[in-house]
């Protein structure tokens, strides 16, 4: 657990100095640095989405994932904390929920979070962890700066989302073959990259009801592990 709280501490310290920043920036700069943003987001989401060939697991994970993500309503859930956040904070409408669930999900669907957070389950090695707190406390700067104080709490979502999966690594240690991590990275590649078509406001994707379909490649080999 020790990287994913390296990871919490970068994410708020980041916020905190994006923060600092945000009442010198004026909003033309604002939209532009976002902008900017959302494009690198993109860019990375289609690096990630390259990394497997098998189309049809990658299609069918995101089609049954979706449908289990709205069954959940994960995107409402996080959008009501979001909103609790900021009714609890007295913030102006918009203020923290929108700045909490963007990043919760930038955090926490990238790959770096599932296998930093197994490895680190499995071995005691952080050093995935280390280097993904270095490039979110960077990120926190420039979402803070622009996005508002929800940023930080979103490493309230990394510290669950990322220890469950630390403590759950040993379990499915045996299951996670290159084959389904790189399926996963897929996935969770073209679900950054939703991210990224949201932050240029070109089209509002609900990547938060899409994220049990990162786990689908990995539920799809255990059946198969089974059945043999």
């Amino acid at each position: 657990m020790f990287g994913t709280l390296v990871n919490i501490l970068a994410i708020i310290a980041g916020s905190l100095v994006g923060l600092a920043f945000r009442g010198g920036i004026p909003l033309h700069y604002q939209q532009t640095v976002m902008q900017a943003i959302g494009l690198a987001v993109v860019l990375i989401g289609m690096t990630g989405a390259l990394k497997t060939q098998d189309i049809l697991v990658v299609i069918f994970s995101l089609a049954i994932g979706a449908l289990a993500g709205e069954w959940l309503r994960i995107e409402a859930r996080l959008n009501q904390m979001g909103k609790w956040l900021e009714s609890r904070f007295a913030q102006s409408e918009g203020g923290i929920a929108k700045g909490f669930v963007t990043a919760s999900l930038i955090y926490c669907v990238g790959s770096m979070a599932i296998v930093g957070a197994m490895e680190s389950g499995l071995t005691g090695n952080h050093q995935t962890l280390y280097a993904k707190s270095v490039l979110d406390g960077i990120s926190a700067i420039i979402f803070a700066s622009t996005l508002g104080s929800g940023v930080s709490f979103s490493a309230i979502s990394v510290g669950v989302y990322q220890g469950i999966l630390t403590l759950s690594a040993v379990l499915i240690k045996p299951y996670l073959v290159p084959q389904v991590v790189d399926q996963m990275s897929s996935v969770g590649g073209i679900l950054i990259m939703g991210i990224g078509l949201n932050l240029l406001e070109i089209k509002k994707i609900h990547v938060g009801n899409m994220l049990p379909a990162i786990f689908m490649p990995l539920i799809y080999y255990v059946i198969q592990q089974m059945i043999r």
